[in-house]
């Protein structure tokens, strides 16, 4: 079980630390009258926003409370063209311009101090103790290499650092919200050793009711850890350790719908447990010279997800087909090993050229154990037997390894040309078998022996970038950039139109993009806008196959996406702070041809899935000095979703809505206290569907109340 901690202990455990730190001022200066300067690591190098040549949304820990980011499928709109599809079972399906899939291989890669949440299996969603989050988009495939085709979340979380600090958080909400954190950061020799410890309790009830027994259903608590351990052996080297675990139980996975209304209702007889539990550990060395900066990065990533019993897969009262999965640890355990080692020219060098050269190495291992189970009803499905299991056996092998360079080149003051080049070569190999139970008998037949296959291949992704400082505030850049996401081969499933170890090719894609940046008025206005055109071929979608829940992903089109985005700051008047952002796509296939029920469909001209037409969001934020040490503050939110398709056919689509948040409070320099609620206006809108009829809905209205605390530095 997971602990579930109370209010008033966070309170006490950080009030005891009040005897042991000294309690300094942090300000984040919220009543500034210009913007502060934005500095990232986009490029694997420490530069500012201004001065990278491509579309880059920074949101600083400020930005990442008051827009109340719990989860990366609260980045919805808040960056332009991104949307994060929430099926329910806490992985997200996340589209920038266009650029998506539904397959555990995504098409947007995050990225969590540095290190690549490889794949769906592996990656935790909750955003506990960020320090900044930093969004690429368009192909990031030279640094970043596989699946980075549609961009890079860069997650960067706080480190402990020369002084002690520490700071709790307390939530209280609707549908039973509980989230609790708490963290300290401090140094335990000076100067030399640190320690950083922040965790996250997050609960709530469920949002729907299952109807078959009027229950509360997908009831969510997790805990979250991040643990820091930080060296310095000497002036220029310094060593971390990190380990991160998440434990998540869902009660009611998958909350989908099948009804024509749009309500928070469903009707299932199977209900179970989902268990997924995921950890993570690197250990990092960093050395800062004075001819190169050396940093490598060896990590561990493990997820074991299981249902605790039987799921539904039919999705409602009847007992036709349910889902198995809880073999024991030694299956449905995804394992994975990278290694990141890189140079680069120092920081601080005023050389004209500017330059990082590294290699990469990844091991993946994935046992999978499934059956699928026909009960007394499933005759429903047209089948002259009952009461009998299929059971999949899938063993996985992937390794692959990777070198890249880029440059950058000062033609003269004003103008950098740069250029990079990554190559990647990957190999899969699979073995698959097939069992079939019936009941009682409790030893299962071999119906498919041990078959295996194997497939490899490489790929090439360049970049090329070209900026010019119009003027000191004002720059104009120029790039392509060419993406991969990896290939692999077809899993086993009962549609005998789609036979196992097949492969499929990666998907490619090739990417121009025109921007402006602009900063003026004082230094309190920031504008950026970016123009861009991705042709995709190879175009890879992945076909879900019922009963068995089993994803099958071919080489199906090409794709063609175009569009502009555009984001601006503005500080009007002390205190207030004004954000609008904007983005449009235009995202349709050119070719698109899928196999379904035996029948080839040709679906060219749709609409990609999961790429709302637009997105925007206006960010509205005043805060006054009530007193000496007292500030209020009001923070309000517009964000509209324009359509957006959810199958290949287009026949299921969200149309465009609107949805208004609010968080108002106070706050001093050590405590903050805020009332906000989100979807105020209680709309009703669909954030995941799947092409058979069932759809999930997006949260509706919720509130409540949020206390922070925090001593030092």
């Amino acid at each position: 079980m997971l602990p579930k901690l109370k209010p008033c202990l966070l309170l006490i455990l950080l009030l005891s630390l009040s005897n042991t730190f000294a309690v300094q001022a942090q300000t984040d200066d919220t009543t500034r009258k210009s913007l502060n300067e934005v500095v990232v690591t986009a490029q694997k190098r420490t530069s500012t926003l201004e001065k990278i040549p491509l579309a880059l949304t920074a949101l600083t820990s400020c930005s990442v409370k008051d827009l109340r980011l719990w989860n990366n499928k609260d980045l919805t709109g808040i960056v332009p063209n991104l949307y994060a599809a929430d099926a329910g079972d806490g992985r997200d399906a996340i589209s920038i311009r266009g650029i998506t899939t539904t397959s555990y291989d995504p098409a947007v890669a995050t990225y969590i101090d540095g290190i690549n949440q490889f794949g769906l299996d592996t990656y935790i969603p909750a955003l506990l103790d960020v320090q900044r989050i930093e969004i690429l988009r368009g192909p990031q495939g030279t640094l970043y290499g596989r699946n980075a085709m549609g961009g890079v979340i860069n997650i960067i979380t706080r480190q402990p650092g020369s002084q002690p600090e520490a700071a709790a958080e307390i939530t209280e909400g609707s549908y039973g919200q509980q989230r609790y954190t708490l963290a300290l950061r401090t140094p335990l020799i000076r100067n030399k050793l640190f320690i950083g410890l922040a965790g996250l309790y997050d609960g709530r009830n469920g949002f729907y009711t299952n109807l078959y027994d009027h229950s509360n259903y997908d009831r969510q608590h997790s805990f979250t850890g991040n643990y820091f351990l930080k060296y310095l052996p000497g002036k220029d080297w310094a060593i971390e350790w990190n380990v991160k675990n998440r434990e998540n139980r869902n009660h009611g996975a998958f909350p989908l719908s099948t009804s024509p209304l749009l309500s928070f209702t469903l009707d299932q007889n199977a209900q179970t447990t989902m268990i997924d539990n995921t950890f993570q550990t690197f250990l990092s060395v960093r050395h800062k010279g004075r001819r190169f900066d050396l940093v490598t990065q060896t990590a561990y990533q493990e997820n074991y997800r299981i249902y605790q019993q039987p799921i539904d897969g039919d999705f409602s009262p009847l007992d036709i087909v349910t889902i198995i999965n809880n073999y024991g640890r030694q299956w449905n355990n995804v394992r994975a090993y990278t290694e990141d080692i890189h140079f680069s020219s120092p920081d601080n060098s005023n050389s004209r050229w500017q330059w990082i050269a590294g290699a990469y190495a990844f091991y993946q291992t994935e046992p999978n154990k499934q059956a699928t189970r026909y009960g007394k009803d499933a005759s429903q499905y047209g089948l002259s037997d009952s009461l009998f299991s299929t059971i999949d056996i899938t063993r996985e092998h992937k390794w692959g390894s990777a070198f890249y360079g880029q440059f950058t080149y000062s033609l003269n003051p004003r103008t950098h040309f740069t250029a990079g080049l990554r190559y990647d070569y990957e190999h899969q190999w699979e073995q698959v078998s097939e069992l079939y139970q019936h009941d009682p008998s409790p030893h299962p037949v071999t119906i498919l022996p041990d078959t295996a296959g194997h497939t490899a291949f490489y790929a090439f992704s360049p970049h090329l970038a070209l900026d010019y400082q119009l003027h000191a505030h004002t720059t104009a850049y120029i790039t392509y950039s060419r993406g991969f996401r990896t290939g692999g081969l077809t899993q086993l499933s009962s549609d005998a139109t789609q036979p196992p170890l097949v492969g499929f090719h990666p998907e490619y894609s090739n990417n121009y993009e025109i921007g402006i940046k602009h900063s003026g008025w004082s230094n309190r206005l920031r504008a950026n806008l970016a123009l861009f055109y991705v042709h995709i071929d190879g175009a890879q979608e992945p076909t879900l196959i019922l009963p068995d829940a089993i994803t099958v992903t071919k080489n199906a089109g090409r794709l063609n996406n175009w569009g502009a985005e555009g984001e601006i700051t503005l500080i009007p008047l002390k205190g207030l702070e004004i954000n609008y952002n904007a983005g449009f796509t235009h995202s349709r296939f050119q070719t698109l041809r899928l196999a379904q029920n035996g029948e080839a469909l040709n679906l060219a001209g749709r609409h990609q899935i999961f790429a709302p037409q637009y997105t925007s969001l206006l960010v509205v934020q005043y805060t006054k000095p009530v007193g000496r040490q007292l500030q209020a503050f009001i923070h309000g939110e517009w964000r509209q979703t324009g359509t957006t398709w959810f199958d290949l056919a287009n026949t299921i689509k969200q149309t465009p809505y609107a949805l208004f948040n609010i968080r108002t409070g106070f706050r001093t320099r050590l405590m903050e206290l805020a009332f906000w609620g989100r979807n105020l206006a209680n709309k009703k809108y669909i954030s995941y569907a799947y092409d058979f009829g069932a759809w999930r809905l997006g949260d509706p209205f919720t509130w409540g109340i949020t206390l922070g605390l925090k001593l030092g530095r």
